[in-house]
């Protein structure tokens, strides 16, 4: 099955974009995979959008001696050679957004309108790592006038990255780039619910890079485990789950390997009594990313309200939140989309289930919305529930929905108890228009990503990622590129 048969009945604009090629590209070429096809689908229909290759670990294995082969040259590759590259990458993600955008709305659920921006996203994350390359520097050390001890960065040689379905495009572009511009070679595993993205993008780029530098792999479990386990990758890094990581870790621990997490959250935002109401309101719907149905690790989904302006931030929430409504992710007017999968929705389902029955109050939302147009799609109304305590599992573990918990609160120390008591420390939003509270209240949260009088919004350049078990990369930074090297030390006695 080495290219994509047209199927019937698909939207004639979806259609126009899909790739043609379902197959693993490694080694600067398209392979069948010896693990067979599944079939990927649009959540938003229900529809199957075709066959997709599904590796097994005969098929990681070459992908990876392929990676290993290219790495020998690759690593003496210029520093700037490899930059210009990256950019020529860049510029060919750009041209292509629209494709990629709509390919990424059709596959994954998220609206088209919020899709188009990623591929344009990700090329300004690739042309940000190649205008680094030149600060993969080592350092000299004084020692005597006879002895120079210095050190120098250097590749891993093959780095594998996993990635999530919320961003498939976004994560698998901008993700090739910092091993890529540090000097290894990698291979890309895509998100096994959304992979026609990166079957396109690698259409895009087949030749711009030596043969085996970046290739490209889909599957499931048995493909990701084949990655992590592999000898040939020392490094491997994921965008996930925490179950996923924890098990990555335990497996890459039998061969000592780098491992990159960036995990999941059950991140607070929290509003003082002197904060702007009106700021508040928008940044608790902006953080929930409705957009995405919540399916965000940063989602700002526990919203710590002071007493005093709980009910007036609270009506000014549900009045926000109106404005996502469910819909065809393709449609340009989409401000909410689909849900991932099956598996996924009925999760969400079970935790709206959950939050009625440990006794929190349901004031919008819980349920897939009566529009028939969605009755074959998996979608969930804006879900906001209210009189949440922490001892209620809707506080407390990560639904990956659209369900935002909204808690009350008087006490400061308290308030930072409830906030830090969960396993997770990813992200953080605090409103107020004291210096001194935000000082505070930023020393105090235990997350990596704080934002004081904002939410959700990244800038690239400032490292993003968690603590305890939200993970242990940062990225979107010099600090990413330099994860993707390793440290000598030469010692030169004159």
């Amino acid at each position: 099955m080495a290219q994509w048969t047209k199927i019937v009945d698909l939207d004639p604009k979806i259609a126009a974009v899909m790739p043609q090629q379902r197959n693993l590209y490694y080694g600067g070429k398209w392979h069948e995979p010896e693990g067979g096809y599944v079939d990927t689908y649009n959540p938003a229909t229900g529809e199957s959008l075709g066959p997709c290759a599904e590796a097994n670990a005969r098929d990681v294995d070459s992908a990876a001696r392929a990676a290993q082969k290219a790495f020998r040259d690759w690593r003496r590759t210029k520093p700037f050679d490899r930059a210009a590259a990256l950019r020529k990458i860049a510029g060919v993600l750009r041209e292509s957004s629209d494709q990629l955008g709509l390919l990424d709305a059709a596959n994954s659920g998220n609206p088209v309108r919020e899709m188009l921006g990623d591929a344009r996203r990700a090329a300004a994350q690739i042309e940000f790592f190649a205008g680094l390359v030149t600060e993969i520097k080592g350092e000299t050390i004084p020692i005597t006038d006879e002895v120079v001890n210095m050190t120098v960065r250097e590749p891993f040689g093959v780095c594998a990255r996993i990635v999530a379905y919320n961003h498939p495009l976004m994560f698998i572009a901008s993700k090739l780039a910092p091993p890529i511009a540090a000097g290894n070679t990698v291979i890309m595993k895509a998100p096994p619910q959304a992979p026609l993205s990166a079957y396109r993008m690698m259409e895009l780029l087949d030749g711009i890079l030596p043969a085996g530098v970046l290739n490209l792999v889909t599957g499931g479990r048995a493909c990701g485990e084949a990655l992590v386990t592999h000898p040939l990758i020392p490094k491997v890094t994921l965008i996930g789950s925490v179950p996923t990581g924890r098990a990555i870790s335990k497996a890459g621990a039998d061969r000592l390997k780098e491992v990159g997490l960036e995990l999941g959250g059950k991140n607070a935002l929290i509003a003082y009594p002197d904060a702007d109401v009106r700021r508040v309101i928008e940044g608790a719907a902006r953080g929930m990313n409705f957009a995405w149905c919540g399916q965000s690790c940063g989602s700002t989904s526990r919203l710590f309200l002071h007493e005093s302006l709980h009910d007036e931030v609270l009506a000014g929430v549900l009045e926000k939140a109106k404005r996502y409504r469910p819909g065809i992710p393709t449609e340009m007017d989409t401000t909410m989309g689909a849900i991932i999968s099956k598996a996924q929705w009925d999760k969400i389902m079970t935790y709206i289930d959950l939050g009625e029955r440990e006794g929190a109050r349901l004031v919008m939302g819980g349920k897939a919305p009566d529009d028939p147009l969605l009755a074959r799609g998996f979608f969930v109304e804006p879900t906001i529930f209210v009189d949440v305590t922490m001892n209620m599992r809707i506080a407390r573990e990560e639904i990956f929905g659209p369900v935002l918990s909204v808690l009350k609160w008087r006490n400061e120390e308290e308030m930072f108890e409830q906030v830090n008591s969960v396993e997770y420390g990813l992200t953080a939003a605090i409103y107020t228009s004291s210096l001194a509270n935000a000082h505070r209240a930023a020393s105090r949260v235990e997350a990596g990503y704080v934002w004081v009088n904002n939410s959700s919004s990244h800038f690239l350049g400032c490292p993003f990622g968690g603590t305890k078990q939200s993970g242990n990369n940062r990225e979107e930074s010099i600090h990413e590129l330099l994860s993707f090297t390793q440290i000598k030390t030469i010692n030169i006695t004159l």
